[in-house]
């Protein structure tokens, strides 16, 4: 069988979406609603094709997840995360194997008995619903293995620079949390090493420059580096910040007059940030 590990995140959002919406229709076809129920005759095949798909996507997920798997749990600590989601995927499908079963079940009964295609269709619901609360546990370690551990960047491409991508949003997270900390030489360390990583990017610049102005007390060198960067007015998150740090580096400076001067041609490109408005008047 072909390694189809690359496209276990297309896999999976179809499961997810196919699974809940097939389940719900099917509850809602078993509810007494009356003239209402008929208009809604379509529920039933509704619900048994979003069901059958949804139980076949489950299997291709599954699949895809061991193709893939491997690079992942040879992360130091993220073995045991990926063997809880592998877990929770293979019961899901085998719960739903189960659904799917009753599903066919049902319609296999229903021109001869009736009665017993009706509660092969309760028993669907009923076992639908648990699987349900098992396909909701595995999405949600599957986003912990991508969130929380990291596990995704490159797997799908191979491409060198989504791990890069990877390890320098890790040494930014990391920095700023060594910042609140209140451990500026291990942030302004962490920023050094993310700039290598990002030579020339105008937003890694950027962090250098704060990390000038906010770990090392250099305003002055901030000030110098934040020269460097050019910033075009399409990219508002760079001129404000840019425009920010440099204010913040004046008013160090006590040069509060360079600093509000920088704030108001701000102002005047941005008149709505809060941000901005708020700089101005903690200088006032």
């Amino acid at each position: 069988m072909p390694d189809i590990g690359i496209f276990h995140p297309q896999i999976v959002h179809f499961v997810v979406a196919l699974l809940f919406v097939g389940v719900i229709a099917r509850v809602i076809t078993l509810l007494p609603l009356g003239a209402l129920g008929q208009r809604l005759a379509f529920g039933n095949p509704m619900a048994l094709t979003l069901i059958l798909v949804g139980t076949v996507a489950a299997v291709a997920a599954v699949q895809s997840g061991h193709d893939a798997h491997d690079p992942v749990e040879r992360i130091p600590g993220v073995g045991q995360a990926v063997r809880d989601h592998e877990d929770l995927g293979e019961d899901t499908r085998n719960i739903f194997l189960v659904v799917a079963a009753l599903e066919l079940a049902a319609v296999a009964l229903a021109s001869r008995k009736a009665t017993w295609s009706r509660i092969a269709r309760y028993a669907g619901a009923a076992v639908g619903i648990a699987g349900l609360v098992v396909l909701f546990q595995a999405a949600e370690h599957g986003g912990d293995l991508v969130y929380a551990y990291g596990g995704g960047p490159g797997l799908r491409s191979g491409d060198t620079t989504d791990v890069r991508r990877l390890l320098v949003a890790g040494l930014f997270n990391e920095a700023q949390t060594a910042r609140k900390a209140g451990r500026k030489d291990e942030a302004a360390r962490l920023t050094t090493e993310l700039v290598a990583h990002m030579p020339g990017d105008p937003a890694a610049t950027l962090i250098a420059a704060q990390s000038q102005l906010q770990d090392k007390n250099d305003a002055r060198g901030a000030l110098a580096t934040l020269a460097k960067i050019q910033a075009p007015d399409s990219n508002f998150r760079l001129v404000m910040g840019k425009g920010i740090t440099s204010a913040q580096a004046y008013e160090a400076l006590g040069l509060n007059d360079s600093a509000r001067m920088v704030l108001e041609g701000l102002k005047s490109k941005f008149p709505q940030s809060r941000r901005i408005q708020q700089e101005l008047d903690r200088l006032k």
